[in-house]
């Protein structure tokens, strides 16, 4: 009896490790960083402090990519459009570099649906590209990629990883804020591998 109980009590130990190990694990999984030289580099809409934009222009002048998408959301502000802002942006950042970036306005703020936008985009882009690098928020990556590369197979598909300290952190149990993103990214990413990565 004694020796059966004492069998519970190893492998209790060992299940409550490895959920222990796991959970403190979780915020390092949903980030790729793995960027690799393509042909075209798509900033993902979203970006809120042009930390997205600054790495995809970064990653532009490194020799990353050929072009740069910069997905903007519909609509306006202050009488002008999103687009209009963003492309006199582009116009006063880009330097060198502005010839090489488009803007590509995004209709839906869900990633699966700017998939759809994204595609539409990248077909006009001549010489047709091969080879795209994403480049989003680091917890978002991994979700990223998995869409795109499900929705648009087309294309071979790298993530650039943008790190934003005060939203999320890898050690997510060190702050509020890094917690509730961990948290909220793991639920779309459940929900998108459950119920709707088979979807067309």
């Amino acid at each position: 009896m004694k020796s059966k109980t004492g069998k519970i009590a190893i492998a209790s130990v060992v299940v409550i490790s490895l959920s222990v190990f796991c959970i403190l694990r979780s915020g390092r999984y949903l980030v790729v960083n793995q960027p690799e030289r393509s042909d075209i580099i798509v900033v993902l809409a979203g970006d809120h402090n042009d930390r997205r934009y600054s790495l995809g222009l970064d990653l532009l002048r490194q020799g990353f990519g050929q072009q740069m998408v910069v997905d903007v959301p519909g609509g306006q502000m202050y009488g002008r459009s999103y687009a209009e802002h963003a492309a006199d942006f582009v116009a006063r950042s880009a330097g060198d570099q502005r010839s090489q970036v488009s803007i590509c306005v995004i209709a839906l703020d869900s990633t699966v649906q700017e998939a759809s936008d994204i595609r539409t985009c990248l077909e006009r882009i001549h010489p047709s590209p091969r080879t795209a690098l994403l480049v989003t928020n680091d917890f978002h990556t991994r979700r990223a990629l998995s869409i795109l590369r499900s929705r648009l197979p087309q294309y071979r598909w790298s993530a650039a990883a943008v790190k934003d300290t005060a939203i999320f952190g890898e050690p997510w149990w060190r702050h509020r804020e890094w917690a509730k993103t961990c948290v909220y990214e793991w639920e779309k990413l459940v929900w998108w591998k459950l119920f709707e990565s088979w979807r067309r």
